[in-house]
């Protein structure tokens, strides 16, 4: 209905002007002299063109929008996201749908000022300085390959969390999943080394390793690894990043499944599917459907313990859940102020803080019972 008023309206605009500009060349002919006119129009033109070529230099920002979804009980090219070949799989009727962000713009080439400035006017869309989503120090593509991974490591983290929260063991050891080029850690470093101590602190998390780096506050530090089954080592002097000391090596962990499990999603980056990988994962590995056909959504990384982490843009994530049909989002406690006043309606969201709580969010939702009122007393701000 507003596109066809829209069109009518174009249409009367077009008419008007024409005969507006008819009775306008009329007087002109018969009242005035044509010279100074068409050089009013000249400057017009000019000063519309000028305008309009800085509407189109780049403008040193990137513009972030609700993303796809992506349904992780489903398939990608005929292929089931969630595969298994030595253990029971069961089919599942419910619907667990992975939130993204997408994002225009990267550091080879920005948005121009006009559709920054329509991003501003729009609720939907998030404007923010290219160098807080690229960091100068890195390419395009090292961000990239840093993304992809972090879903790497975090689809490991997923199926670890499930098959712990089903009563499996495992093993795992920690590892560098990829190296920035450029760092402490370029040339040294490789992926595929597995890590063993700073100094004479020995690391088997990701939490030591980065606690014994940020002890060093900077000063050189020995990194030891095994590569290829020899031990080596390797002097770093880490450098700053915002309040952190880094060396510039992705980590994560090599784990003993005891059961095959193959996750694929495509061109998605990023740890933020973790928390619905592993729901899906739980729900393929159990017979019947874990909510019946129940659309549910969600975000958050996920450790393989089963902790659920905050992520960025879930302001965005809500609009794409609602848009794709969502009755349930799943978000991280530490994202909880940020979901207050953000709500899409018609859409239930309750705050989790690890997998056992997401899981009891879906059963009680579910059954009938209402989504909790959200309080995020605890919540640091």
């Amino acid at each position: 209905m507003i596109a066809g008023l829209f069109a009518h309206g174009v249409r009367a605009v077009t008419f008007d002007s024409v005969f507006l500009r008819s009775i306008v060349a009329m007087t002109f002919f018969r009242n005035s002299n044509p010279r100074p006119r068409r050089g009013s129009w000249a400057i017009t033109a000019l000063l519309v063109l000028s305008l309009a070529g800085l509407m189109t230099l780049p403008s040193g920002y990137v513009i972030e929008r609700p993303g796809q979804v992506f349904n992780v009980m489903g398939k990608i090219d005929e292929k089931p996201v969630i595969s298994a070949t030595d253990v029971k799989t069961y089919e599942s009727e419910t619907r667990l749908d992975i939130t993204t962000v997408s994002l225009l713009g990267n550091r080879d080439s920005t948005p121009g000022w006009l559709q920054v400035l329509v991003a501003w006017l729009d609720p939907d869309q998030v404007v923010l300085p290219l160098d807080e989503v690229y960091p100068p120090q890195l390419s395009t593509e090292q961000v990239r390959a840093e993304s992809t991974a972090q879903m790497e490591v975090s689809q490991q983290d997923a199926i670890a969390a499930a098959l712990q929260e089903l009563g499996y063991q495992l093993d795992r050891q920690l590892y560098v999943a990829s190296v920035i080029a450029d760092t402490p850690a370029s040339k040294k470093l490789v992926a595929g080394d597995y890590l063993l101590a700073v100094g004479a602190v020995e690391v088997a998390t990701y939490e030591e390793l980065r606690e014994q780096i940020q002890l060093n506050g900077g000063e050189p530090v020995e990194i030891k690894v095994l590569r290829d089954g020899k031990p080596m080592s390797f002097e770093l002097t880490p450098e700053q990043k915002d309040d952190s000391w880094v060396i510039g090596a992705m980590v994560g962990y090599v784990y003993d499944f005891p059961v095959d499990i193959e996750l694929q999603l495509g061109d998605v980056g990023g740890p933020s599917g973790g928390l619905i990988f592993a729901l899906g994962i739980y729900d393929v590995l159990t017979e019947g459907s874990l909510a019946s056909n129940t659309h549910i959504a969600g975000t958050g990384t996920i450790s393989s313990d089963g902790k659920v982490g905050p992520i960025g843009g879930i302001e965005l994530k809500l609009i794409a859940a609602k848009n794709a049909g969502a009755k349930l989002f799943l978000a991280p406690e530490g994202n909880c102020s940020e979901v207050i006043g953000q709500i899409p309606q018609g859409l239930s969201v309750v705050i989790v803080n690890d997998l056992k709580s997401a899981l009891s969010a879906i059963q009680d939702f579910n059954s009938g019972k209402p989504a909790p009122a959200i309080s995020c007393t605890n919540q640091e701000k």
